[in-house]
């Protein structure tokens, strides 16, 4: 679907044609008779649009003719169904730069996109490098709002562990960490690609945009190193839990040992006494408590062995 918007009044305005200064937005769902009509009308390579559909592609810019190819990697919640897979991956987003229009081409909804609608009315479409520039920064602060919220969902299932020993916490804290791996390695790619695109200048910016550009670089950098950090801070705490959870296993099997074998004393006695063979005092009014008696002397003896011994060690 073809979106196109532009600028009256500070007010964003959705018209029905590409405008001088408009942003054309492609969201799903994507057709290709839409990028063959897109691309012929704004005369776009039909490549760059097919770009956005590989989920895999990576933080890149081309350029080819007049035309401009921006492919940055952005953070998304992942709608799949299946509960073991990654909380939030992350989503190519293509920024296409002609003569007179910026295009944004995004294979998934994506927040980053939102973010930018709703700061839309406050921008200068025809400052096209500006545009660019604000949609890498609600990438950038995308990212750093994800890395809050995972952290946070982190610190309540680490909470939920420490009163638990159930595997459904666990399993939650490895989606967790599927997520940074993906927010890891897309900031990386996006880190690579602004630098990049500083040391080339191909988007011919003056001074102060350079210096927006450079604060982004420090932005990005610090989201990388926020992710980082929580995906250190997650692989231990989750190393000690396993020990924690395996620890507890070995004393609760340990306790059940000491029980089966308190309990092997008196069976044993039991079973000698239940032969079918001359025994004992088997004619005394007494048969019956002597075993028993015997059964619970031998037992708590065992136990108090056993007892004394954790004591003592």
């Amino acid at each position: 679907m073809i979106q196109i918007y532009t600028n009256i009044d500070h007010k964003t305005v959705q018209v029905e044609k590409p405008e001088n200064g408009s942003w054309v937005n492609v969201v799903p769902p994507l057709k290709q008779e839409e990028f063959e009509q897109l691309a012929g009308e704004l005369d776009i390579p039909i490549e760059f649009f097919t770009d956005s559909l590989d989920i895999d592609e990576r933080s890149r810019f081309e350029i080819e003719d007049s035309n401009k190819l921006i492919i940055i990697k952005a953070p998304t919640e992942n709608n799949s169904f299946n509960d073991s897979d990654a909380y939030y991956i992350t989503i190519p987003i293509c920024i296409i730069l002609t003569h007179n229009h910026i295009v944004t081409v995004n294979s998934f909804e994506n927040t980053a996109i939102k973010k930018f609608f709703n700061s839309f009315q406050n921008r200068k479409p025809e400052n096209r490098k500006m545009m660019v520039l604000k949609v890498l920064e609600k990438v950038v602060r995308t990212y750093t709002d994800f890395l809050i919220e995972i952290n946070q969902r982190r610190n309540i299932l680490e909470q939920q562990l420490y009163a638990s020993n159930r595997n459904e916490e666990f399993l939650q804290l490895l989606r967790i960490q599927k997520s940074l791996v993906y927010l890891v390695t897309a900031l990386r790619s996006n880190e690579l690609l602004m630098a990049k695109m500083e040391r080339t200048n191909m988007l011919q910016l003056n001074e102060d945009e350079r210096d927006f550009l450079q604060d982004l670089i420090i932005d990005n950098s610090q989201a990388l190193e926020m992710s980082n950090i929580y995906t250190n801070i997650l692989s231990s705490t989750m190393d000690a839990f396993a020990s924690i959870i395996s620890n507890n296993q070995n004393i609760v099997l340990k306790r059940l040992t000491y029980i089966t074998i308190a309990l092997q004393i008196p069976v044993l006695v039991a079973s000698i006494y239940g032969m079918n063979v001359p025994l004992p005092g088997q004619h005394s009014p007494f048969a019956f408590y002597l075993p028993v008696s015997i059964s619970l002397l031998l037992g708590l003896a065992v136990a108090w062995f056993f007892v004394r011994k954790k004591k003592l060690g």
